[in-house]
């Protein structure tokens, strides 16, 4: 299988924008609390990163279906019949709009009263292949970046312009537990009966993140050099957050070809920031980064974006790779 298609540039247009469109005022008790999947509230969620929050705010109280199941590219997901038949008798779709088209498409079809597009529930910017503090995304252009992106985001916008909004919202920790503020609130308004308890589990996952927070703040706090090369620019987010510089080869599609003159350039970023190891990730080709390391004599790791878990992914849930993440760029990067 290809294990990851260049990704049409319509398809992903700005409506990778993370957020969450409002629920219905008026949706009171589920179909859930009538009876469904043994009383459960049944979830369907669009790939891994949806999951997680399904499940960890859920709890006992829902039933979880996953469009995309272990080891598929999430952009590459063609969805089988049954599969978006389903989609009709879900009580809550939790889904993020412009990643998957075909998921997309079929939301849309599906009509379903709770549909929650993983967006306005934390600011996006746009970001291009280099990403940092130190490439002009300061607090001012925080602020318009993410205007931009939720006035035009469902628009225009192509997944691998750097005009375009960056989807990876959940690689960053804060942003990650402000979409998950909002995924509580989402499911409280749809099963009233448990929202006590969903109010509980978001709060104990946003502590959770707060802490992973905390360790990448410390973690990465004093290291040798601020600059990591990747294939897939998925870490914008991580990079501002955490004052790095992202360096990335292909821009946000990791199967793009880089240009000779940008892999020239990373050559020279690499001796002048002392770079020392160029990642890649499990779901897509390391070809690029081998060469670039093999051209360089530098280094080759696994930097997750999380988009799926898998066998090869290092640890079984978000916490844990997010963890074995901190400890691959603490290495590279030289924490001291």
């Amino acid at each position: 299988m290809n294990v990851r298609r260049l990704i049409p540039t319509t398809a992903l247009a700005g409506a990778v924008a993370l957020g969450l469109v409002s629920l219905s005022a008026c949706a009171g008790t589920s179909d859930a609390a009538e009876g469904g999947n043994g009383g459960k509230l049944d979830v369907v969620a669009s790939f891994y990163p949806m999951q997680y929050l399904a499940e960890q705010i859920g709890g006992g109280h829902v039933a979880v279906e996953t469009l995309t199941k272990p080891g598929v590219e999430p952009h590459d997901l063609e969805l089988k019949p049954k599969q978006i038949g389903a989609l009709g008798e879900a009580d809550v779709i939790l889904y993020l709009k412009g990643i998957q088209p075909a998921v997309d498409e079929a939301i849309a079809q599906a009509g379903v009263k709770n549909t929650v597009d993983a967006a306005t529930l934390t600011k996006l910017e746009a970001h291009g292949t280099s990403t940092g503090h130190d490439h002009g995304h300061g607090e001012e252009g925080h602020e318009h970046a993410d205007e931009h992106g939720a006035e035009e985001g469902h628009e225009g916008h192509d997944h691998g312009s750097e005009a375009g909004a960056d989807p990876h919202v959940w690689l960053d920790p804060v942003k990650y537990a402000e979409v998950a503020k909002g995924v509580g609130s989402a499911f409280e308004k749809a099963d009233p009966d448990h929202a006590a308890d969903y109010k509980k589990n978001t709060d104990a996952l946003v502590k959770k993140l707060g802490d992973l927070d905390t360790e990448f703040e410390t973690g990465l706090k004093n290291t040798a050099t601020r600059t990591f090369i990747t294939t897939h620019s998925a870490f914008g987010y991580l990079a501002e957050r955490y004052h790095l510089d992202q360096e990335g080869i292909s821009g946000l599609d990791p199967e793009s070809e880089p240009s000779p003159a940008r892999m020239k350039e990373l050559q020279e970023v690499a001796a002048k920031d002392k770079v020392s190891t160029i990642f890649f990730e499990t779901l897509a080709s390391d070809k690029t980064a081998k060469t670039l390391a093999g051209d360089t004599g530098l280094k080759t790791d696994v930097l997750d974006p999380l988009e799926g878990i898998t066998d090869k992914s290092r640890g079984g849930d978000y916490i844990e790779v997010m963890r074995s993440n901190l400890t691959a760029l603490k290495k590279a990067l030289g924490a001291k």
